[in-house]
C-alpha cells in the first residue's frame, strides 16, 4: 500500500566476497560454491536384548570441496603457483577464510576452512566461437568449516 513503511531488514547480498588464506593473501573470486558440511546418521543398538531400542547417533561429517572461479589476467599467477606446489607435492596446509561483505567492504559473514589445501585446478576451455572472459577453477578440500554470521 502507498505511504506505508519498509522494514529495515533485507536479506544479504551474496555478490561480494572475498578468500584470504592467513592473513595475508586475498584473491577475489568471481564464483564460490561448496559450502557445504553433511551429518550422516548412524544407527546405534543398546546391547544384543531385542527389548532395547536403537537409537541414531551422528557420525563423522561429509564435507565437499569448495569450489573458486575467477576471471584469467595478464600476468596472473595465482593458479599457477598453487598448481607448482601441488606438482611438486607439497601443499601447505592454510586456514582460508571467505568474507561476505557489506558495501563498505566489511565482513558481515564469515566462512573458516580448516586446514585448506587446493586438490584441483583446471585451466580454461577454449573456444573459437565463443564470446566469454577466460575463468579458471580451483577446488579446495579442507578439515572442518566454521560459519560465524556478524
Amino acid at each position: 500500500m502507498a505511504g506505508e513503511v519498509q522494514d529495515s531488514f533485507w536479506p544479504i547480498p551474496k555478490f561480494y566476497f572475498r578468500l584470504r588464506f592467513g592473513l595475508q593473501d586475498i584473491a577475489f573470486f568471481q564464483e564460490l560454491s561448496g559450502l557445504d558440511v553433511e551429518d550422516q546418521p548412524m544407527e546405534y543398538r543398546h546391547g544384543n536384548n531385542p527389548v532395547f531400542s536403537s537409537v541414531n547417533i551422528l557420525r563423522n561429517e561429509k564435507r565437499g570441496n569448495v569450489t573458486l572461479k575467477k576471471g584469467v589476467f595478464i600476468n596472473g599467477k595465482n593458479f599457477q603457483e598453487w598448481y607448482e606446489k601441488i606438482s611438486m607435492n607439497s601443499i601447505p596446509r592454510e586456514t582460508a577464510i571467505i568474507d561476505l561483505l557489506e558495501e563498505s567492504g566489511n565482513p558481515i559473514m564469515t566462512w573458516t576452512l580448516k586446514n585448506a589445501w587446493p586438490v584441483k585446478i583446471s585451466s580454461t576451455d577454449l573456444n573459437s566461437d565463443a564470446n566469454e572472459i577466460a575463468v579458471e577453477t580451483m577446488e579446495l578440500s579442507h578439515e572442518g568449516l566454521t560459519i560465524k554470521n556478524g
